[in-house]
């Protein structure tokens, strides 16, 4: 016989799980015993969600699904945000909330939400564990729906009573299995639309972020020649400094690579699924589109594919490169001239001088510093959409930003989880003051586990982005402006080192010398968004249009 909370962390080693980061309360104390004594190591946080922000990244990192612990009510509803994170962004994650006793409770309904309820609309599966006997099941059901495909939340809710229970159940080992193959026919439809286009170009999104496919597709660009482009979370997957690299769909329209995907005739969906915000709208007969993914497509107005190829992303891919050869009657002159034209204007700030700094300074000189493997994360804001076009990643996983919940507050979690992860790189997390603010505590967090890393507070004093869309609007302004703590003293109060340079000539030495360093720096940067309508809004357009 063995006690529930203990069969329950046995489960949960079997599945090779390393960290659980979170906060415990009452109705889960018998599991943070179990914990105390197993090979699994408590990862203290200082909110709930910075928990799950953390969670959802190492799953996003590794595969494997990132564990999460709450207690009941409040503990579990601050895990929303990060549940939706998850969700949306295709990360494995589980989360483990406390429960009153469901046998006989003394507190009626004290702090008592139906968790379990409230998870459904947010998660790939959610259950109660109402008998001791059934954790082996449920732990294993649990991993198995977050880490395959398509990648997400779970939920597991551990009422205080039944952790407290004995059982004699045995664990359920992990079952062997590959992915499913895409159908032949549906290869060699996409071939046949491949060869028969004139103007073909490759579009990679967030699913094709895999190590494997990542080859695969490198070596579908080298063969063929066919011009690429990526989602914004699909950078990285192949080198963005290859030559025949056209750019990010960062912008939703009129960009010089809008103007590439308008002349294009095929397209080679690889990866994309309607939750990241569309690349590129699609219009009837206007062109082929071929959809390549783990799973069908989900018919949407701006998204109907007419080929699909369903199954493993790289199998697919490496088979129609097996299949094909390059076309004589391919003419890829005008992508030629896009790339230029694109190349050109990318150059354009990377030098200027102004202080608060340009952003076009900001994201160059970070790129100057970090290595081809070294890790950027980004929170959400107006600087997310310069890092997008500007910032070229050689390497998958080496740019994590949301372009699918694209929440706030992310930024400094899914920094730390990446320096646990790969703590042999650099890794540099980035957030506007608006949401830096929203989960700073965690600074405690990772300064408490000695962890080497840099974030960067992009300063304008305002919620910038949204700020941006009202100018746009034409709107007066109204409603993003605030104030802001000192941000070196917000710093060092916690024990870590605080920094703010005064020109921009100061930033990339500054940059450089924190990350030579042991510890937790942070930089406050101030930035001039001055530019971001006439640039993003007016010159791209008018620009792009000439060609």
């Amino acid at each position: 016989m063995m006690k529930a909370s203990d069969l329950f962390m046995r489960a949960l080693e079997a599945e090779g799980v390393e960290y659980i980061f979170g906060i415990p309360g009452e109705e889960n104390l018998d599991l943070l015993e179990s914990l105390r004594t197993s090979s699994v190591k408590l990862i203290l946080t200082r909110h709930e969600q910075g928990a799950g922000f953390m969670a959802a990244t190492y799953g996003r990192l590794t595969g494997k699904a990132g564990v999460c612990l709450a207690t009941l009510g409040p503990g579990a509803t601050n895990f929303v945000t990060a549940a939706a994170y998850a969700q949306l962004g295709a990360m494995p994650m589980m989360m483990i909330t406390g429960q009153k006793p469901v046998k006989l409770s003394k507190q009626g309904h004290f702090q008592i939400v139906d968790i379990v309820d409230m998870m459904k609309p947010l998660t790939k599966f959610t259950k109660q564990i109402v008998s001791a006997d059934n954790i082996p099941a449920r732990v294993r059901e649990a991993f198995r729906r977050a880490e395959e495909e398509r990648p997400g939340a779970v939920h597991l809710e551990l009422p205080e009573d039944i952790a407290d229970e004995d059982s004699d159940a045995i664990l359920i080992p992990k079952s062997h299995s590959r992915r499913p193959v895409a159908d032949d026919k549906a290869i060699a439809f996409a071939t046949e639309a491949i060869t028969n286009a004139k103007r073909p170009l490759l579009m990679v999104g967030a699913g094709a972020n895999r190590k494997t496919t990542a080859k695969m597709l490198r070596e579908f660009v080298d063969k063929l020649g066919i011009p690429f482009f990526t989602t914004q979370m699909g950078k990285g997957v192949v080198d963005e400094t290859h030559p025949l690299w056209l750019g990010n769909a960062s912008l939703s329209d009129n960009d010089f690579v809008h103007r590439a995907i308008d002349k294009a005739d095929c397209i080679i969906n690889v990866g994309h699924d309607v939750i990241e915000k569309p690349p590129f709208f699609m219009r009837k007969g206007h062109r082929t589109v071929i959809h390549v993914n783990y799973f069908g497509a989900e018919v949407d107005t701006v998204y109907f594919p007419q080929v699909e190829v369903v199954g493993d992303i790289a199998n697919s891919v490496w088979r129609i490169k097996q299949r094909m050869e390059p076309a004589s009657h391919w003419d890829f002159s005008y992508f030629d001239k896009v790339r230029k034209a694109l190349n050109d204007h990318l150059a354009e700030g990377a030098e200027d001088d102004r202080f608060p700094i340009y952003p076009q300074r900001m994201v160059a000189d970070i790129r100057k510093v970090l290595g081809p493997k070294d890790i950027l994360c980004l929170d959400n804001g107006m600087y997310k959409i310069w890092f997008a076009r500007y910032y070229r990643c050689m390497e998958p996983n080496t740019l994590l930003l949301d372009n699918a919940l694209a929440t706030m507050g992310a930024g400094l979690p899914s920094g730390m989880a990446a320096k646990m992860v790969f703590p042999d790189r650099k890794v540099v997390a980035v957030a506007g003051d608006g949401g830096f603010m929203m989960n700073s505590q965690e600074i405690e967090t990772a300064v408490r586990l000695n962890l080497n890393m840099t974030m960067i507070v992009v300063r304008d004093n305002a919620y910038g982005m949204i700020k941006w869309k009202q100018a746009n609007m034409e709107f007066a302004n109204f409603g993003m402006d605030m104030g802001n703590p000192d941000f070196v003293k917000y710093a060092e109060s916690y024990g870590a080192r605080g920094h703010r340079p005064s020109s921009a000539a100061e930033f990339a030495p500054l940059l450089e010398k924190t990350l030579q360093e042991p510890g937790f720096d942070l930089i406050e940067l101030p930035i001039d968004y001055s530019d971001n309508d006439r640039i993003l809004n007016r010159e791209i357009k008018e620009l792009s249009a000439k060609l």
